[in-house]
């Protein structure tokens, strides 16, 4: 078999589809532990809104980037020629999918201080996961979408203890 043929060219909304669910999923896991870790660090509530707000717009882009990136090497491994706008509306999706996210366990520390927006944070991202899991069972007509759900749920709540676990170690 040769090494292009484990390559096969996504179909747009595969792609979309991906950067979309990528997007959301990392997002609403890595805004929510950074901010959970920077919290436990006992940082000021305008801090942690700089650091979210600054978390969210330059990884959205990085992944972004990433995502186009992504796309047109693995094109041109499969010995096709790239699509350069598939390519970056798959970027955009990613990007903006990524920084609307975020804005959904950043948005307590707008409102509340302390440990009732580290609370309500992680308790709004969870279940932002548990709805993306959710719904991504049922938009692919996936068996048993509760328990997609409940894995999406168990695997970013592990790292959002593991983001306020670092931030409770190396307070400062």
């Amino acid at each position: 078999m040769k090494f292009s043929q484990f390559f096969r060219r996504p179909s747009h909304q595969d792609t979309y589809l991906r950067n979309f669910i990528f997007g959301v999923e990392d997002s609403l896991v890595s805004t929510v532990g950074l901010l959970a870790g920077v919290a436990a660090g006992g940082v000021s509530p305008r801090a942690i809104l700089t650091t979210g707000l600054v978390l969210i717009i330059v990884e959205g882009f990085s992944m972004g980037i990433g995502s186009f990136l992504t796309e047109e090497t693995t094109e041109e491994m499969a010995g096709q020629k790239p699509q350069t706008i598939e390519s970056i509306k798959g970027a955009t999706i990613m990007l903006l999918s990524y920084c609307l996210a975020g804005l959904v366990p950043l948005s307590p520390y707008a409102f509340i201080e302390g440990g009732q927006a580290v609370t309500l944070s992680v308790i709004l991202s969870l279940i932002g996961l548990l709805g993306l899991g959710y719904g991504t069972s049922l938009h692919f007509g996936r068996p048993q979408p509760f328990k997609r759900a409940i894995k999406m749920f168990v695997l970013g709540g592990t790292a959002v203890a593991i983001g306020m676990l670092v931030g409770k170690l190396f307070h400062l």
